[in-house]
């Protein structure tokens, strides 16, 4: 039987571009992935008409679900909707869908053959990225700084389009203290550090112009996380067992 899957739309005051993310997301899920799936928005404290707007996404689309976070934080809202999630493959994507959907099911199949987690990179070689120089070097020098203080060799951590196992989840996600944007950075360096198999997956990926992510206020939260971690120490966490693919 195929692993079901839940894939998590964070959002906060997205009552405008809610509605055609989410027809375009079931649309294409609908059409390309075999597995079962549901797609939760999870609303971290918003304080427009994305309440509303999803309850009725909800009743339109039988596969689509609502859970609302009182506290802001992308962090917090994959922390809470995985922990409490019962699928085989959980995943997140930005609601503004910036990654090609095409990509979406290899990494599905990655985590359903060899790997713990899968993520996409547009940092990668094969990848096709569009977005400003600014962001671009900011990106490149942010990963590179986590290689030389970690030895990791995940390319991208940032990327909004990630996938784990639940297994790997519930190792996880209880040690990472981040609820917000340095939250995907901290559990790629628990994973790779205790010896969890990520896959990198090449995408294309096109820049949001209307993001309302602050970069300044972002690369301070992440440049603090990482010195937390390379001083405080990464976590220990038991690895879940693997599957044969990898092992034969």
């Amino acid at each position: 039987m195929p692993s079901s899957v839940d894939i998590i739309i964070p959002v906060y005051n997205e009552e405008r571009d809610l509605p055609k993310s989410i027809k375009k997301l079931t649309e294409f899920l609908e059409a390309n992935l075999a597995n079962p799936w549901q797609v939760i928005i999870a609303d971290n404290a918003s304080t427009d008409g994305t309440r509303a707007v999803s309850e009725g996404l909800c009743t339109q689309y039988p596969h689509v679900n609502y859970r609302y976070l009182s506290q802001k934080g992308r962090g917090r809202a994959l922390r809470a909707t995985w922990l409490e999630s019962d699928a085989d493959l959980l995943s997140y994507m930005d609601v503004d869908l910036s990654t090609d959907l095409a990509y979406f099911p290899p990494m599905i199949k990655a985590l359903e053959s060899d790997c713990h987690l899968a993520i996409g990179s547009r940092l990668s070689r094969d990848s096709i990225v569009a977005r400003s120089f600014k962001r671009e070097f900011i990106s490149r020098a942010y990963n590179l700084m986590i290689r030389a203080m970690f030895f990791t060799t995940f390319p991208d951590a940032q990327c909004g389009f990630k996938a784990l196992t639940r297994q790997a989840a519930q190792a996880i996600v209880p040690q990472i203290k981040n609820n917000n944007w340095f939250f995907d950075t901290e559990l790629l360096i628990i994973a790779a550090k205790n010896g969890y198999r990520i896959k990198s997956v090449p995408v294309k990926w096109d820049d949001d112009p209307n993001s309302s992510v602050n970069v300044i206020s972002t690369v301070t939260e992440d440049l603090k996380g990482l010195l937390r971690l390379r001083f405080g120490g990464v976590p220990r966490v038991l690895r879940p067992e693997i599957s044969l693919s990898e092992t034969g």
